[in-house]
């Protein structure tokens, strides 16, 4: 248990925050940090902290200084480096280069904007099922379904297994936790095995007959050379079907939540101009998403002002860095008229700029145009507390249920 427990980062025990809503709100910290501490290093973990929009930036960057070639992570999946030759999380340029071609065409702009009809149809028919209800859940009705049926329509999987996939999901996504390294560990292992053995029979159809999606194009692929292994394959469907929802889920989670209590008159504004819903998303991304990336230190360096060694680890504080009054005027202001806000850094930079970023924005985009269509008003639950809500997740807490009060 502790070689194991010592490869996992652990937020909580830097960030010292301990009830629900300080996770979900851990921007007064933020601020704290990058006045006081914005280069902070923590000695019983050996990792060391940014928390600056231009700190931030270089280590997401920099990858002769900042690799992503690393052992330890907090990113809390089981996964075998070595064997996985094609994940795209673990190697720098110029082998990333490849590896990430293989998964790159299905996330071009000609390639989603293909499947725009189809996006808008799926949000369509779910803002239409929420006909004649005046209280739903944004999470379950809208948020999970969405992103979960449009990624594994692009895999090539059923979408009618979709709660599978999600239950998964979220074990894998679990962040680990001193105390119960053990249980979570053995769920983690538990839900990789289900999800390999759910999908290794789809990928030998795929290789018997490949069709037009992504599993059929790595069936296909060649690496270095070589076609990928079936085990490979596997890895990468689990890898996109996880994140893809994932991510997704949580920007519309954190759009509705933003309207409804960030800035609650701003669905009035959109309903008025629905041309503005790309600047929200935008916004809400810099705004509300909580994210951290973990890089090892490649060599010595003091690029910071710190003696880094070699072999250490560096978390990107990226929600602090969106939050950086240095590169964002009034950052703790939610508005969607900001300029320059499409430079914030939720979806990273560099070499790993998340491939479904675009994907994401557009299905977000999508649906909430559909439903400032449909509903004239949006409303918490009564007696809404946030905290009853909340989740536990990688890098603080996020929506696991939103109750509102939708009016036709």
């Amino acid at each position: 248990m502790e070689a194991s427990l010592r490869k996992a980062i652990l937020l909580h025990d830097i960030t010292k925050l301990q009830s629900k809503e300080e996770q979900w709100e851990p921007y007064a910290w933020y601020k704290e940090m990058r006045e006081k501490s914005p280069v902070f290093y923590d000695p019983e973990q050996d990792v060391w902290n940014v928390f600056l929009y231009d700190h931030v930036k270089r280590v997401l960057f920099d990858h002769e200084l900042f690799s992503n070639k690393r052992e330890r992570s907090l990113i809390p999946i089981p996964r075998n480096q070595n064997d996985d030759r094609n994940n795209v999380n673990s190697c720098d340029p110029p082998q990333h280069r490849s590896r990430r071609a293989l998964l790159s065409k299905a996330f071009t702009p000609r390639s989603i904007n293909e499947w725009k009809p189809r996006i808008q149809s799926l949000a369509n028919e779910l803002v239409a099922g929420l006909e004649g209800q005046t209280t739903v859940d944004i999470v379950e009705k809208l948020a999970i379904p969405l992103p979960i049926i449009v990624i594994a329509d692009l895999l090539g999987v059923p979408s009618k297994d979709r709660e599978l996939f999600k239950a998964w999901s979220n074990i894998l996504f679990l962040p680990y936790a001193k105390d119960l390294f053990e249980d979570i560990a053995a769920k983690k292992g538990q839900a990789m095995k289900e999800f390999e053995e759910y999908l290794y029979p789809i990928v030998l159809e795929k290789r018997r007959h490949p069709v037009n999606d992504i599993l059929s194009d790595l069936v296909q692929a060649e690496l270095e050379g070589e076609k990928l292994t079936d085990e490979e394959v596997v890895k990468s469907g689990i890898g996109l079907l996880g994140a893809g929802n994932e991510i997704t889920t949580t920007l519309i989670s954190n759009m509705f939540y933003s309207m409804l209590f960030d800035k609650p008159e701003v669905y009035q504004e959109l309903r008025k101009d629905a041309s503005l819903i790309p600047k929200l998303v935008e916004e809400v991304l810099r705004f509300r998403f909580l994210v951290t990336m973990d890089r090892r230190v490649a060599q010595d360096t003091t690029v910071f002002g710190h003696e880094m060694k070699q072999g250490q680890m560096v978390i990107a504080w990226i929600a602090s860095a969106n939050r950086d009054e240095a590169q964002f005027a009034h950052a703790g202001e939610l508005d969607i008229h900001r300029a320059g806000n499409q430079h914030h850094l939720a979806f990273g930079a560099g070499a790993h700029f998340c491939l479904g970023a675009p994907l994401a924005r557009l299905e977000a985009t999508l649906l909430l145009t559909s439903f400032v269509e449909r509903f004239s008003n949006v409303s918490p639950a009564d007696g809404m507390k946030v905290d009853e809500h909340l989740t536990a997740s990688v890098t603080g807490q996020s929506l696991k249920s939103l109750p509102v009060h939708i009016k036709r």
